[in-house]
């Protein structure tokens, strides 16, 4: 009778094991990483008369150039990627990556801003800059993207340079495109670099 009653609980005892552990939910799996924005590739960028090297992509904002848009963009959530040729010629594209959609939003404005401003700030700092800005409109692609330029000179030593600039956004991502060398505006590939821009913008999701 002792045996048969001691099998009893035995059994009774790995049951409300077996129920215990049938109670224990299993362990989440790990929530998949945040899929990054893409950044343009060096074959991507407007045609040069020499290769379009791209260099690696950076955490942070950069630590110089951008004169139009430096400290604008949060170092949290930004990456960029420089690119050269073996000319005077060079390139750059930074992505950001807001908290909120509204916050991207923001952001893209405050660029763009910064952007039409840039100019008139770049001149008050240095009255013997001379230059003309402008807009060349907005590339419907995701929430748009839009494409500027600034054309500065030197008269007194006779430089020339050319920038062309864009601010692009989809959903959370805001990214900015930088173009730049030796010359002006009439000698910048304004179409390829809106196509680059449409690119830039279409590759962040």
């Amino acid at each position: 009778m002792r045996t048969l009653r001691t099998t009893a609980l035995t059994a009774a005892a790995a049951g409300l094991a077996v129920t215990a552990l049938a109670q224990v939910p299993a362990a989440a799996a790990p929530a998949p990483a945040p899929v990054q924005p893409k950044f343009l590739s060096a074959g991507q960028l407007p045609a040069s008369t020499t290769p379009w090297t791209a260099g690696p992509v950076r955490q942070g904002v950069p630590a110089e150039g951008s004169v139009c848009t430096a400290g604008i963009a949060p170092a949290a959530g930004t990456r960029h990627r420089d690119f050269r040729t073996e000319l005077d010629t060079g390139a750059r594209q930074t992505i950001t990556v807001a908290t909120t959609t509204a916050r991207a939003k923001a952001l893209a404005a405050e660029l763009r801003s910064a952007l039409e401003t840039c100019l008139d700030r770049l001149k008050a700092q240095d009255p013997g800059l001379e230059g003309e800005a402008f807009y060349h409109g907005r590339v419907d692609i995701e929430e748009g993207a839009h494409v500027y330029s600034i054309d500065t000179s030197y008269p007194e030593v006779g430089s020339t340079d050319i920038g062309l600039y864009s601010v692009g956004r989809d959903g959370r991502a805001v990214t900015v495109v930088e173009w730049g060398q030796l010359g002006e505006l009439d000698g910048a590939p304004l179409e390829g670099f809106r196509k680059a821009t449409r690119t830039a913008v279409a590759k962040l999701y």
